[in-house]
């Protein structure tokens, strides 16, 4: 048996923080929540929301279903300059 979609949209936001180089705080910050309840849903203490999901799939560049598909797909959707590795070489070659 897979993943429960609870457990895989923690996974997902995790991952995308991850590939983006966001904490906690920037997440918090553009759901207006505080670090403290993302990191609360993160843990499974608290669930996310379906506007959480919108939130963050427009935050992320990315359609809500790839954020509800998982942490690859989530992370193939993610455009190259929202990589973290990516806007680091860009910024060294001035661009």
């Amino acid at each position: 048996m897979g993943l429960g979609l609870e457990e895989s949209l923690r996974l997902t936001v995790a991952a995308l923080m991850q590939a983006t180089g966001e904490p906690q705080r920037a997440v918090a910050d553009v759901l207006g929540l505080t670090q403290t309840q993302v990191s609360r849903r993160q843990s499974g203490a608290t669930s996310w929301t379906l506007r959480d999901v919108d939130t963050l799939a427009g935050h992320y560049g990315v359609a809500a279903l790839d954020l509800l598909s998982g942490p690859t797909r989530a992370c193939e959707a993610l455009s190259v300059g929202r990589r973290r590795g990516i806007r680091s070489e860009m910024k060294r070659a001035g661009r």
